[in-house]
């Protein structure tokens, strides 16, 4: 069951026109229609961990404590098209105050809770907020990114009215509702620019599409993954308003106590990381891990070993799919349809409303090669990223030829399904993670003891891939390595950090002196499976503040 309007991308507007409801209208739909329902609960274990309460808040009582925050916002001279950072980690606060600001015309910029100070310092820089609300921990490490960024942006206390902000004008385009940063492949993180009709189509999509993933009435989904990416925030709240139902989002992904989450829960969905599939797959059977009411899980990167023996044992799907926060749910392969060709790694084929290409690197049609996708229709762009912020080149280059090149290498079988290959973009994907590795091996750059470094993925059992890094270094030894990986956590996300490495004489280059990305990636992998790299995984730890 959806709201009015929730299976329909236009509603009737003002006059009578088409009009695409903002996040916030589709919202307002949902507590119309279902005040009394549950919209979002917290766990005993999430609560815990963050210090709130447990419990869950009804589409009524958010509605109260959205219009309480729109309040403030407005009191404090909030304009419509300016920017507030979101650093409040996976709390129904973030929720509640992209609501609040999206109802005022204000866009948020989520922030990953894992970021240091020169990473910080870059976003409040590129994004150029009015505002942020921050987690007490956070507030002043934030407020030092925006005064060595030079940017004018008082940074308020979760659960605290904002400020007087200064005038400013106007930022961000017409209708823009949040900017997502995504790794660059070729330097800093590229801010996606997502406007309502993005989010819009995220719920649309996920709550028609049936079959296997059938929502049913009154829907209860379960997630891990962090809200400051594009799956929580887009897919999951999204679906959830669209049909009235309930979000639960954990503080991160508890092996041990997963199925007892699950249980509490009463999930009748959840979403999952590939990494998920293979931990709970390595645990002991527990007998009442099939006590659950769930219809489906949906997410990526299975272990296509295990997706059919995971299925197996704890009784119920897993959705395959693919998507990338450039392209949303405007352009989206799922394997949720019969027959899913479970165990085989496939990603679906696509359903009505986008087109795709495949081509080789010469850009001729190809049955293996890089995906290129599109909306169809008179708007080949609608519904995804609407540009990367102040970055018009790049923009451009990622829609040439009128088509959105992904950089993933696909395969396309017989009967039209898409298998994932590769990524053509020198990526590297950790836990769900995207690390760009000129990134890493910019910031590896800066410590005196190293003259080169080349960054590439290896093969992770369980986190899919990790960071290799090939070091030309000063003097280098065991203790190195180590020194090295410790002053990198406190440079960057710990996700970054390379969790191996190798000391070279030199790094794979050109005739030009740039880095061969797949020599570097065969080295890199020659030298693990050698024993001739340092393993500094055990460091790579989630900071608390």
């Amino acid at each position: 069951m959806t709201v009015p309007g929730g299976d329909s991308l236009f509603v009737h507007g003002p006059g009578g026109g088409r009009h695409i409801p903002t996040v916030h209208e589709t919202f307002r739909a949902a507590v119309a229609h279902a005040p009394d329902r549950p919209m979002l609960a917290v766990l005993p274990e999430t609560a815990a961990a963050y210090g709130i309460a447990a419990g869950e808040i009804t589409y009524a009582e958010a509605a109260r404590r959205v219009d309480a925050l729109i309040a403030d916002w407005r009191a404090a001279g909030a304009e419509p098209g300016q920017r507030v950072m979101l650093l409040l980690e996976n709390r129904p606060e973030f929720f509640l105050q992209f609501l609040a600001l999206n109802a005022l015309g204000l866009s948020i910029v989520p922030v990953n809770p894992d970021l240091r100070a020169a990473e910080l310092e870059y976003m409040v820089g590129h994004a150029s907020p009015a505002a942020a609300v921050a987690i007490a921990p956070r507030v002043d490490e934030l407020a030092a990114a925006a005064s060595a960024a030079g940017v004018r942006m008082p940074v308020i206390p979760a659960g605290e009215a904002p400020p007087r902000l200064d005038p400013r004008p106007r930022l961000t385009p017409e209708g823009e509702a949040a900017i997502l940063y995504t790794s660059g492949t070729t330097g800093r993180p590229k801010g996606c620019v997502l406007g309502n009709e993005y989010f819009r189509l995220c719920g649309v999509w996920y709550v028609t599409q049936g079959g296997p993933m059938e929502l049913g009435p009154a829907p209860r989904m379960l997630t891990p993954l962090p809200v400051f990416h594009m799956n929580a925030l887009a897919c999951s709240f999204m679906a959830m308003l669209h049909a009235a139902g309930c979000l639960i989002v954990l503080d991160r992904f508890h092996p041990r106590t997963w199925w007892q989450s699950v249980r509490d829960s009463r999930a009748t969905c959840l979403h999952y990381l590939g990494v998920m599939p293979s931990i709970l797959m390595s645990m002991a059977e527990d007998p009442h891990e099939r006590d659950h009411a769930v219809r489906f899980g949906f997410g990526a990167g299975v272990d296509p070993k295990l997706h059919a023996p995971f299925e197996a044992r704890f009784g119920f799907p897993l959705i395959e799919a693919w998507a990338m926060t450039e392209t949303g749910n405007a352009a989206i392969l799922a394997a949720n349809r019969e027959p899913r060709a479970v165990g085989t790694g496939a990603l679906g084929r696509p359903g009505p409303g986008f087109e795709l290409r495949i081509v080789d690197e010469a850009g001729r049609e190809a049955e293996e090669g890089e995906l290129l996708v599109r909306r169809a229709g008179p708007d080949p762009r609608f519904g995804f990223f609407r540009e990367y912020w102040r970055d018009p080149v790049a923009t451009e280059e990622a829609w040439a030829g009128g088509w959105f090149h992904t950089g993933d290498i696909v395969r396309r079988g017989p009967d039209g399904t898409l298998y994932f290959v590769d990524r053509k973009k020198n990526v590297i994907r950790r836990s769900g993670e995207n690390i760009a590795a000129v990134e890493v091996e910019s910031m590896l750059m800066r410590h005196p003891a190293i003259r080169a470094a080349g960054v590439a993925a290896v093969p992770d059992p369980i986190r899919g891939e990790e960071v290799f890094a090939c070091l030309v270094a000063d003097n280098p030894s065991a203790a190195l390595a180590q020194e090295i990986a410790a002053w990198a956590l406190g440079q960057m996300a710990y996700y970054k950090v390379p969790g191996h490495i190798a000391f070279v004489e030199a790094l794979p280059l050109t005739a030009t002196q740039k880095i061969q990305r797949g020599a570097l990636k065969a080295l890199a992998q020659r030298l693990l499976a050698e024993g001739a790299a340092h393993d500094l995984t055990r460091m790579k730890k989630r900071q608390v503040a």
